[in-house]
C-alpha cells in the first residue's frame, strides 16, 4: 500500500520476513530458554567461585606478610597472621637462618560443602631484623 504525501511517494513499512511462526513452531522460545538457562545459571557458579577463590588468595597473601613481619621483629608471627587470614585457614611460620618464612593455607568453598574445594597457599618471607633472635 502506498501513501500519498505532499511532494513525494511513501511505502508503508511491511513485517520483516521470518516474523510469522509456522504451525510446528509454537513455544520455540520457552524451549531455547530452558536449554540455555541452566548453562548460565552455571556460568554464574564459576564467576562467584573464581571470584572468591581471588579473594582468599588476597587475604593469605597479606596474612603470610603481616606473619612474616611479625616473626622478623621478634612478635609472635602465627598470632599476627592469624589476625588477618580468612577464617579456618593455617598459619605456619618458621625461622631458617636470618629469615622469617610464613605460609598460610585455606580451603575456600564458595559454593557450599558438596562440591570440591581447592586449596589456596600464600608464603612470604622477611629478614630478622638486627639483634632479633625469633619469637
Amino acid at each position: 500500500m502506498t501513501l500519498q504525501r505532499p511532494g513525494r511517494w511513501a511505502t508503508r513499512p511491511t513485517a520483516p520476513p521470518g516474523r510469522h511462526r509456522g504451525p510446528g513452531e509454537a513455544g520455540s522460545t520457552t524451549a531455547e530458554l530452558a536449554v540455555g538457562l541452566p548453562g548460565l545459571v552455571l556460568l554464574a557458579f564459576a564467576g562467584i567461585g573464581a571470584v572468591s577463590a581471588v579473594l582468599t588468595q588476597l587475604q593469605c597473601v597479606d596474612a603470610a606478610r603481616e606473619a612474616a613481619r611479625a616473626a622478623a621483629r621478634g612478635e609472635a608471627g602465627v598470632v599476627a597472621g592469624e589476625r588477618v587470614a580468612p577464617p579456618g585457614s593455617t598459619v605456619v611460620v618458621e625461622l631458617d637462618g636470618d629469615v622469617a618464612r610464613a605460609t598460610v593455607r585455606a580451603r575456600p568453598r564458595p559454593l557450599g560443602r558438596r562440591l570440591p574445594a581447592i586449596t589456596i597457599t600464600a608464603t612470604a618471607v622477611a629478614a630478622l631484623e638486627p639483634g632479633e633472635v625469633g619469637p
